[in-house]
């Protein structure tokens, strides 16, 4: 399982730099890499220890026990007795991986890529280890309350999908007037990504059983049924729209199902309900925010409708086919009416807890180079019809030669398109001046 778990981190960053603009697809690409990189020293480092260590008693952060990884070896794990703390450290290493990684899409388009990472390692410490502790820790004040989070509601999907807003929010909107013509640079790509989320999520929550039991089997049915069932109807609502079926409007869909499913698939048969997913993603656009990967309507929504289903529809006998969890309380259908109160307190606990390189693109900004740079492509929709800065077209370089836009961008200026186009001879080894061939 955690194997499977480990494509979650390709696919998540290969579908957002996907559905980005060219220009800064290779920075969502490098953001995610390098955050698994600043995640797995911040789990090392202390990050487990805040999120599981036993010997804390606050109920709202754990302890430097673990410091280190330190006392972390064979003893029986807080997750299940059947699995031993290290193998329990590594797995939730890849939970918090995961959501940083979904988080990271907030940068797309106009994060820095530097700060994000210190801002990376920051929110893993200060939010996500905070709030895994108070569902997942046996000392955590939602754990005692009695909390359903089965996969991570709270923490991965509510924390990354908030958070994601509030990054957003703090980021300010895009500048460029051109958005319009925004439109995701690979589809196929993102197509590809959304299956290699698909077989990674499997893991993702049917792991969350910690073992090879029918709790185990039914959390894979809950979490296939209700990709598969999202993305039809997010296709269908975009049908209904736009009178076209699209294929990123599938792949959307998919992914909330998924989202979805990750609080309940293991306490509850998951109905259709679910799949009302797909509602609240104009949200963003009413309160005026710049989401540009829909974050908060994927993930937060999701995750938000996962464990209030909980509330009503967690079922004590599907709980207990894992063997081990066989005293805890269902929902509604088993008159455990406070059950719904309890996850509404929480979800509320989660939400308020969790909250310029642009004009050239993050890529050539920060990153200096492209995910695919095609010489055809024009850079920038804005340099068809920007001013030449040299006569015919020409812009200078620092010793005073020119340079053909066409060298420059594979393409010449918009006013010259049309005109025979000069050619760049190179300046020769005696220090010549540069001819211009026509």
């Amino acid at each position: 399982m955690v194997t499977t778990m480990e494509s979650l981190k390709r696919s998540v960053g290969t579908i957002h730099a996907r559905l980005s603009r060219r220009k800064n697809a290779l920075a969502l690409l490098w953001v995610c890499v390098f955050s698994n990189a600043v995640i797995i020293f911040q789990w090392y480092f202390w990050g487990y220890s805040l999120a599981f260590s036993a010997t804390a008693t606050n109920g709202f952060i754990g302890n430097l026990r673990h410091f280190g990884l330190q006392h972390v070896m064979a003893d029986p794990s807080p997750g299940s007795p059947l699995i031993p703390d290290l193998l329990y450290s590594f797995y939730q290493l890849e939970f918090c991986c995961v959501t940083v990684a979904i988080l990271m899409g907030a940068v797309a388009e106009r994060g820095r890529v530097m700060p994000a990472m210190v801002f990376a390692f920051l929110w893993a410490t200060l939010v996500y280890c905070p709030v895994a502790c108070w569902g997942w820790n046996v000392n955590g004040w939602g754990f005692k309350w009695g909390v359903l989070d089965y996969a991570g509601g709270g923490p991965v999907e509510i924390g990354s999908g908030v958070g994601g807003l509030a990054f957003s929010w703090v980021l300010g909107r895009r500048k460029q007037s051109q958005l319009m013509n925004f439109r995701p640079h690979n589809v196929s790509l993102v197509v590809l990504g959304t299956f290699m989320l698909w077989f990674g999520w499997l893991g993702f929550n049917a792991g969350s059983a910690f073992g090879a039991n029918l709790r185990a089997v039914l959390a894979a049915w809950n979490t296939n049924i209700t990709a598969a069932f999202a993305g039809v109807t997010w296709c269908l609502l975009d049908f209904r729209l736009e009178r076209k079926f699209t294929m990123v409007g599938f792949c959307s869909g998919t992914i909330a199902g998924l989202v979805a499913a990750t609080p309940a698939s293991g306490f509850i048969t998951l109905w259709v309900v679910l799949s009302l997913v797909s509602s609240p993603a104009q949200f963003k656009y009413l309160i005026g925010i710049d989401d540009a990967l829909d974050l908060f309507a994927e993930h937060a929504i999701g995750g938000i409708l996962g464990l209030l289903a909980n509330g009503l529809f967690a079922d004590t006998a599907l709980i207990a086919l894992d063997g081990v969890n066989t005293a805890v309380p269902g929902g509604w259908i088993e008159h455990n009416y406070k059950q719904l109160y309890i996850q509404f307190a929480y979800v509320c606990a989660c939400c308020a807890y969790v909250f310029d390189g642009e004009i050239l693109g993050m890529d050539d900004d920060q990153i200096g180079e492209f995910v695919q740079d095609f010489v055809e492509v024009r850079r920038d929709f804005d340099s068809w019809n920007a001013p030449a800065s040299g006569a015919n077209g020409l812009h200078q370089r620092s010793n005073g030669h020119d340079i053909a836009a066409g060298d420059r961008h594979g393409v010449p200026d918009h006013s010259a398109r049309d005109e025979p186009r000069a050619k760049y001879v190179p300046e020769t080894s005696s220090g010549s001046h540069n001819e211009k061939v026509e």
